[in-house]
């Protein structure tokens, strides 16, 4: 009895409750040289502070600006199988960026928050890392975040990732998708394999396939090619604007290819794209074949290799492609507005 009693009075700490503040007190000294090299014109203060300042550029004169948010999903079910933890933070960027970049935006800033059950300092500086790097392949800066550490509510080795990003573009410059007409040429740009999207299905078929991360694929191995981050495409479609008119932008995330293009298309239209425009790349072509997926399926669920569209008129279809390449980008001619048919869906693949 005396042995309870004495256990009872020397109180509890936060660490006996399962938060570690000294861990989080060494992450955010890890995270912060990161941070660093990312930072841009408009940083007044940036992580440590309660809140994270930043002024927007003095050359916008209307500046409107414009947010994103969103996670990685499922992918991370497969990062914590697989132990392969340096890729999303680059994905968890991207959904974000891409998305905000479509109606014309230029990424200022982004902030970050990790979650987990208990938290480990080389896990989540990994993670973050590549949330960094995904920062400077966009050009804005990483300025705050959150890490929550909460016992119990994660599982041992597991975490979530939320990710938010503003940028701003110039009023009478947004990227509207209004003056989209029939006659515009639609272009694809290569994706770098499935991004951050249907990984529920992508992980049934893999272990339907009995597939390992380490299974050889076409001289890479198989977590190589599945976990590959998703392509941010910022500066090449920022340098593309600056010198050519952009109509629309759709960037193929949830949804694949037939669900986020009418997200930019006037009612009246219809966008066609031609299945022979561009091959589908060996990892969704073994996801069909292992899964037995449909073409539908495939176009309604994954970016099937096209991971932005983008369109515009006619004459100036040449000129963008060369311009594009110029920047790294793989370019494909997928196909071109017309009249939408009564009742027709807004997007089909022919």
């Amino acid at each position: 009895m005396s042995d309870q009693i004495s256990s009872k009075s020397q109180g509890l700490s936060y660490r006996d409750a399962g938060v570690d503040m000294e861990a989080g007190d060494a992450l955010v000294e890890r995270i912060k040289p990161l941070a660093k090299k990312t930072m841009r014109e408009g940083v007044l203060a940036g992580i440590g502070g309660f809140g994270a300042l930043f002024e927007v550029p003095k050359r916008y004169k209307e500046p409107v600006l414009v947010s994103g948010t969103d996670g990685v999903g499922t992918k991370l079910k497969l990062a914590f199988d697989w132990n392969r933890h340096d890729t999303v933070g680059q994905d968890l960027v991207a959904m974000s960026v891409n998305d905000i970049l479509v109606q014309g935006a230029e990424p200022l800033f982004f902030l970050d928050y990790f979650a987990c059950g208990k938290l480990s300092v080389d896990t989540a500086a990994t993670v973050i890392g590549g949330v960094a790097l995904g920062c400077e392949l966009a050009g804005c800066a990483l300025i705050g975040g959150e890490t929550a550490e909460m016992p119990g509510m994660y599982p041992e080795g597991e975490y979530d990732l939320a990710g938010f990003a503003v940028g701003a573009v110039e009023k009478s410059t947004m990227i509207t998708g209004a003056t989209i007409q029939s006659g515009d040429v639609i272009l694809g740009l290569a994706s770098s394999g499935a991004h951050s999207n249907g990984y529920s299905l992508v992980r049934k078929i893999i272990e339907r396939a009995g597939a390992k991360s380490t299974d050889d694929f076409h001289g890479r191995s198989l977590s190589d090619v599945v976990m590959a981050p998703t392509r941010i495409y910022v500066k090449s479609m920022l340098a593309l604007m600056s010198k050519i008119k952009v109509k629309g932008m759709a960037h193929i995330t949830g949804g694949g290819l037939v669900e986020n293009v009418p997200r930019v298309l006037p009612e009246n239209t219809q966008a066609v794209l031609h299945r022979d425009a561009w091959q589908l790349p060996q990892l969704f072509q073994w996801l069909q074949k292992e899964g037995g997926v449909q073409d539908a399926e495939m176009h309604r669920v994954f970016n099937c290799g096209i991971g932005m569209v983008v369109i515009l008129d006619a004459k100036d279809a040449a000129a963008a492609k060369i311009q594009l390449k110029s920047t790294g980008e793989t370019v494909y001619q997928l196909g071109e507005v017309v009249a939408r048919p009564a009742g027709a869906h807004q997007t089909i693949v022919i």
